[in-house]
């Protein structure tokens, strides 16, 4: 046992909430002795929430975005416009947008971007399924909310390739007002929502 500790049970509990990602040693023993001055229900409480959470935990088996049920909630409301599908790259761009109150179309969500560097190909990413939803019919827009990185901007060119077939597809883009290599779920609500807004025609150049 590290001799800093005193408790192997208080050396393991750090251990573990150190892997969480931005949490260094530090913050983990102060998430620690938090716990150890709550009541014992709760945290009881919050160690079932996510357990049950990384057991029961479903993914909408149309657009990929986390649910509890087998279609989200998005997807199955009748009053989203269905004709719309807005491609991001995860669950925390989905919320970014939901909180601009500016959109009310469906999603798609890639579960993340093409990234030969990380080894991250076409096949790993929801982009057939993107295509199985456009060739399905019923589809006006589809929406290239991706991040203006490099990685987003290859993604977005290859699903425009891949969307080609269908030309009475409207294929749009969110207009630059982020900034280059911005990360969607990183902007603030009024730049996100007028950047979606004003989208513009993706022409693939």
């Amino acid at each position: 046992m590290n001799q800093q500790y005193s408790s192997a049970l208080l050396e393991r509990a750090v251990d573990e909430f150190a892997k969480l990602p931005g949490i260094g040693r530090k913050s983990a023993m102060r998430l620690v002795l938090h716990m150890l001055r709550l009541d014992v229900d709760k945290v009881d409480g919050f160690s079932n929430s996510i357990s049950t959470l990384r057991h029961n935990v479903n993914y909408c088996r149309v657009c990929h975005n986390i649910s509890d049920e087998e279609v989200c909630q998005i997807c199955s409301n009748p009053n989203r416009n269905a004709a719309q599908i807005c491609v991001v790259e995860n669950i925390q761009d989905v919320m970014a947008i939901e909180h601009t109150q500016q959109y009310r179309g469906l999603y798609h969500v890639l579960g993340g971007v093409i990234s030969p560097m990380d080894g991250v190909g076409p096949g790993e990413l929801q982009i057939s399924s993107l295509v199985d939803r456009v060739s399905a019919g019923g589809i006006d827009e589809v929406i290239l909310a991706l991040s203006s990185t490099m990685e987003g901007d290859t993604t977005n060119f290859f699903i425009f390739r891949k969307l080609a077939p269908f030309p009475e597809v409207k294929l749009s883009i969110l207009a630059r007002g982020l900034s280059i290599n911005d990360e969607l779920q990183y902007t603030d609500e009024v730049t996100l929502g007028r950047s979606l807004v004003n989208r513009v025609p993706f022409t693939g150049k």
